[in-house]
């Protein structure tokens, strides 16, 4: 089995920065995100974010889910896990407290640095192998599902490329 992969997108960076899509790659490969409504007092956009992700304020207000959902969701989604990776730890767990903090749920699982389960030999290919894997599969960037299906991916390649599957 694989790593459960989590990613997301935000309004921007720093301060004021809220998570605007949450998208997970399940062991099995399989891969769900959803957009999130960003509540009244998420006010920061940063129009260059925008530019990557291609997700407008007004579509999310259209199409995303309340907080409380999205919450909701990941916990059923992890829970029996009780962990998930992430390539920028850093900031996706910043939002993910964000998130859960405004849903006034606890998470029942942990988020972990994916660096934590790589050795450097996979370090050492895995920029190369990422760009492979976009080329080959033609993954759309800097949407939460795709990233992390696409970050999963680099992991399995670049362990069956290290020899340790």
């Amino acid at each position: 089995m694989l790593p459960i992969l989590l990613d997301i997108e935000a309004s921007g960076f720093g301060r004021g920065s809220y998570p605007i899509e949450v998208g997970i790659a399940r062991a099995d490969g399989s891969t769900c995100a959803f957009l999130i409504q960003p509540l009244e007092e998420w006010t920061h956009w940063d129009p260059k974010a925008e530019l990557l992700h291609g997700i407008s304020r007004g579509r999310l207000h259209r199409e995303g889910y309340p907080v409380i959902e999205v919450a909701r969701w990941l916990n059923d989604e992890l829970a029996a896990d009780g962990v998930a990776y992430s390539d920028s730890w850093g900031y996706d767990n910043t939002w993910l407290s964000l998130l859960f903090h405004h849903a006034g749920m606890l998470p029942r699982f942990r988020l972990e640095a994916l660096r934590r389960l790589l050795d450097e030999s996979q370090l050492e290919r895995w920029g190369a192998m990422k760009e492979v894997i976009i080329r080959e599969r033609g993954i759309q960037r800097h949407r939460a599902g795709d990233d992390a299906r696409l970050l999963q991916l680099t992991y399995q390649r670049t362990r069956d490329a290290a020899g340790l599957a």
